[in-house]
């Protein structure tokens, strides 16, 4: 069975007065709680570590709203964790096989940005194989990384990609591949005017 997982915009209250919340909302908010406990930190320190609002905190490990890509990626750089490795800490043990079906993708509606772990990362391994899908003309970008000097390898399978890092700007065609260490921001662009979709090989240090 596929599974999605999907996001809404800028996180915002859900809509329909107080419905039960998505049951990957409610896990990834309970688990970001828990390495809230972890880290030993307040809401107020955590705000100010990752530059996103207490009550915007709050609510998501209430799980009262959908966290955005870029929301998760500046908790990921608080916790030292790829945004994978997160989302693989809410879903079930991953297998040595992981078959097309059950690739979680993990959708942020507000960039037009689709994210399909192609093989969930686990423990012990440090790589990891992610598929990224862009809609003409979307826009992703990260301030920070998740771990400082991960290493990245972005080939693109289909499409065109802008992809700036460390001030620079590249452009990818299909069959081009983008390799380096992240120590900044970077910013996707699908320059359109199909969509873009690429595969993403990451390595922790």
């Amino acid at each position: 069975m596929r599974r999605e997982m999907r996001r809404e915009s800028e996180p915002s209250p859900r809509d329909g007065g107080d419905p039960a919340p998505d049951p990957v909302d409610a896990r990834l908010g309970a688990r970001l709680a828990e390495l809230r406990s972890e880290h030993g930190l307040s809401l107020g320190e955590l705000a100010d570590r990752s530059g996103v609002s207490r009550s915007t905190l709050s609510r998501a490990e209430r799980a009262e709203i959908s966290p955005t890509a870029t929301l998760l990626n500046r908790l990921c750089a608080v916790y030292g964790r790829t945004m994978s490795q997160l989302l693989s800490e809410v879903e079930s043990a991953p297998a040595q096989v992981v078959r097309a079906a059950d690739q979680p993708v993990w959708r942020d509606d507000s960039t037009g940005f689709a994210r399909r772990s192609v093989s969930p990362p686990q423990a012990g391994l440090r790589g990891e194989v992610v598929q990224g899908t862009l809609e003409p003309y979307a826009d992703i970008a990260y301030d920070r990384p998740p771990v400082p000097g991960l290493e990245q390898h972005i080939w693109v399978l289909d499409g065109l990609l802008d992809l700036t890092v460390q001030g620079t700007t590249h452009r990818l065609e299909t069959g081009d591949c983008l390799r380096f260490r992240l120590w900044g921001p970077t910013h996707f662009h699908c320059p359109g005017p199909a969509p873009v979709r690429y595969a993403l090989v990451v390595v922790v240090p």
